[in-house]
Protein backbone atom coordinates (compact mmCIF):
# COMPACT_ATOMS: atom_id res chain seq x y z
CA UNK A 1 0.00 0.00 0.00
CA UNK A 2 1.67 3.66 -1.06
CA UNK A 3 0.21 6.68 0.49
CA UNK A 4 0.71 9.96 -1.15
CA UNK A 5 2.81 12.80 -0.04
CA UNK A 6 3.45 16.48 -1.02
CA UNK A 7 6.07 18.23 0.04
CA UNK A 8 7.70 21.37 -1.13
CA UNK A 9 11.48 21.07 -1.53
CA UNK A 10 13.52 24.20 -2.49
CA UNK A 11 11.05 25.88 -2.90
CA UNK A 12 9.03 23.37 -5.72
CA UNK A 13 6.25 21.16 -5.01
CA UNK A 14 6.33 17.66 -5.45
CA UNK A 15 3.79 14.71 -5.01
CA UNK A 16 4.15 11.48 -5.17
CA UNK A 17 2.97 7.76 -3.43
CA UNK A 18 5.42 6.59 -1.23
CA UNK A 19 5.77 3.35 0.71
CA UNK A 20 4.54 4.01 4.13
CA UNK A 21 7.76 2.85 5.74
CA UNK A 22 10.17 5.15 3.19
CA UNK A 23 12.48 7.72 4.78
CA UNK A 24 13.04 11.06 3.93
CA UNK A 25 16.13 10.83 2.92
CA UNK A 26 15.47 7.90 0.51
CA UNK A 27 12.57 10.05 -0.58
CA UNK A 28 15.36 12.95 -1.16
CA UNK A 29 17.83 10.71 -2.79
CA UNK A 30 15.98 8.29 -4.35
CA UNK A 31 12.72 9.77 -5.60
CA UNK A 32 13.63 13.35 -6.35
CA UNK A 33 17.10 12.69 -7.21
CA UNK A 34 18.81 15.53 -4.58
CA UNK A 35 21.81 13.28 -3.92
CA UNK A 36 23.47 16.22 -1.77
CA UNK A 37 21.85 15.07 1.40
CA UNK A 38 23.78 12.27 1.98
CA UNK A 39 23.43 8.60 4.12
CA UNK A 40 26.06 8.58 6.22
CA UNK A 41 24.99 6.02 9.16
CA UNK A 42 21.32 4.84 9.48
CA UNK A 43 21.31 5.71 13.12
CA UNK A 44 21.07 9.42 13.16
CA UNK A 45 24.54 9.71 14.80
CA UNK A 46 26.68 11.41 12.01
CA UNK A 47 24.20 14.22 11.12
CA UNK A 48 25.51 13.91 7.15
CA UNK A 49 21.32 13.55 6.01
CA UNK A 50 20.36 16.81 8.08
CA UNK A 51 18.02 18.76 5.65
CA UNK A 52 15.54 22.09 6.89
CA UNK A 53 12.42 21.01 7.48
CA UNK A 54 9.82 24.02 8.14
CA UNK A 55 13.29 26.34 8.88
CA UNK A 56 14.80 23.49 11.66
CA UNK A 57 17.40 21.05 11.26
CA UNK A 58 16.48 17.38 11.48
CA UNK A 59 18.30 14.80 10.81
CA UNK A 60 16.67 13.19 7.76
CA UNK A 61 17.02 9.55 8.49
CA UNK A 62 14.59 10.50 11.22
CA UNK A 63 11.59 11.01 9.59
CA UNK A 64 9.42 8.84 7.16
CA UNK A 65 8.38 10.78 4.13
CA UNK A 66 4.77 10.28 4.85
CA UNK A 67 5.68 12.52 8.11
CA UNK A 68 6.78 15.53 5.78
CA UNK A 69 3.60 15.79 4.26
CA UNK A 70 2.66 19.31 3.84
CA UNK A 71 6.05 20.38 4.96
CA UNK A 72 8.19 23.13 3.32
CA UNK A 73 12.10 21.10 3.26
CA UNK A 74 15.34 22.69 1.95
CA UNK A 75 18.45 20.50 0.98
CA UNK A 76 22.19 21.61 0.47
CA UNK A 77 20.97 21.70 -3.33
CA UNK A 78 18.19 24.58 -2.58
CA UNK A 79 20.39 26.92 -0.44
CA UNK A 80 21.94 28.87 -3.21
CA UNK A 81 20.00 31.37 -5.02
CA UNK A 82 20.23 32.46 -8.95
CA UNK A 83 23.65 30.57 -9.27
CA UNK A 84 24.93 32.49 -5.99
CA UNK A 85 26.39 30.47 -3.12
CA UNK A 86 24.49 31.16 0.18
CA UNK A 87 26.52 32.93 2.68
CA UNK A 88 27.04 30.09 4.59
CA UNK A 89 28.63 27.73 1.63
CA UNK A 90 30.30 30.83 0.57
CA UNK A 91 31.95 30.98 3.97
CA UNK A 92 32.61 27.26 3.78
CA UNK A 93 34.68 27.97 0.65
CA UNK A 94 36.40 30.83 1.65
CA UNK A 95 38.21 29.26 5.26
CA UNK A 96 38.33 25.45 3.86
CA UNK A 97 35.66 24.21 6.03
CA UNK A 98 35.73 20.90 4.34
CA UNK A 99 38.25 18.35 3.37
CA UNK A 100 36.10 15.08 1.80
CA UNK A 101 32.62 16.64 1.93
CA UNK A 102 30.23 13.82 2.84
CA UNK A 103 29.53 15.82 5.97
CA UNK A 104 29.34 19.05 4.70
CA UNK A 105 25.70 19.91 3.63
CA UNK A 106 24.34 18.48 7.07
CA UNK A 107 27.51 21.06 8.34
CA UNK A 108 26.10 23.59 6.54
CA UNK A 109 21.82 23.24 7.00
CA UNK A 110 22.78 22.99 10.87
CA UNK A 111 25.01 26.10 10.51
CA UNK A 112 22.09 27.74 9.04
CA UNK A 113 20.04 26.89 11.68
CA UNK A 114 22.34 27.57 14.52
CA UNK A 115 22.47 30.86 12.73
CA UNK A 116 18.96 31.21 12.39
CA UNK A 117 18.98 30.90 16.34
CA UNK A 118 22.05 33.07 17.49
CA UNK A 119 23.10 35.53 14.31
CA UNK A 120 25.95 36.28 17.05
CA UNK A 121 27.13 32.55 18.58
CA UNK A 122 30.23 32.52 19.49
CA UNK A 123 32.81 29.12 18.84
CA UNK A 124 31.58 28.20 21.85
CA UNK A 125 27.53 27.77 21.21
CA UNK A 126 28.93 27.13 17.25
CA UNK A 127 30.00 23.76 18.91
CA UNK A 128 27.78 23.00 20.85
CA UNK A 129 24.89 23.52 18.07
CA UNK A 130 27.31 21.24 15.94
CA UNK A 131 27.48 18.08 18.45
CA UNK A 132 25.02 16.31 16.30
CA UNK A 133 27.14 16.37 13.35
CA UNK A 134 30.44 14.19 12.46
CA UNK A 135 33.18 14.79 10.60
CA UNK A 136 35.88 12.36 10.02
CA UNK A 137 38.27 14.19 8.01
CA UNK A 138 38.85 17.68 10.06
CA UNK A 139 39.74 18.89 13.55
CA UNK A 140 36.35 21.16 13.26
CA UNK A 141 38.96 24.54 13.30
CA UNK A 142 37.93 25.32 9.67
CA UNK A 143 34.03 24.25 10.34
CA UNK A 144 33.51 26.78 13.19
CA UNK A 145 35.87 29.23 11.42
CA UNK A 146 33.54 29.16 8.93
CA UNK A 147 30.43 29.41 10.81
CA UNK A 148 31.45 32.16 12.36
CA UNK A 149 33.18 34.37 9.57
CA UNK A 150 29.22 33.62 7.74
CA UNK A 151 28.10 36.18 10.38
CA UNK A 152 29.39 38.98 8.80
CA UNK A 153 28.89 37.39 5.62
CA UNK A 154 25.52 39.54 3.29
CA UNK A 155 23.07 37.43 1.79
CA UNK A 156 23.05 37.42 -1.81
CA UNK A 157 20.43 39.89 -3.36
CA UNK A 158 17.26 38.01 -4.89
CA UNK A 159 16.53 38.96 -8.29
CA UNK A 160 13.01 39.04 -9.47
CA UNK A 161 11.35 36.13 -10.49
CA UNK A 162 10.94 34.73 -14.11
CA UNK A 163 7.57 33.04 -13.55
CA UNK A 164 5.29 33.67 -15.59
CA UNK A 165 7.79 35.90 -18.01
CA UNK A 166 6.80 35.06 -21.87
Amino acid sequence: MKLPVSIAVNGSATSSEVEPRLLLVHYLRDVLGLTGTNVGCDTSQCGSCTVLIDGEAVKSCTVLAVQADGSDITTIEGLAQDGELHPIQQAFWDNHGLQCGFCTPGMILTATEILKKNPRADEHEVRHGLEGNICRCTGYENIVKSIVAAQSAKPAKKRASKKGAA
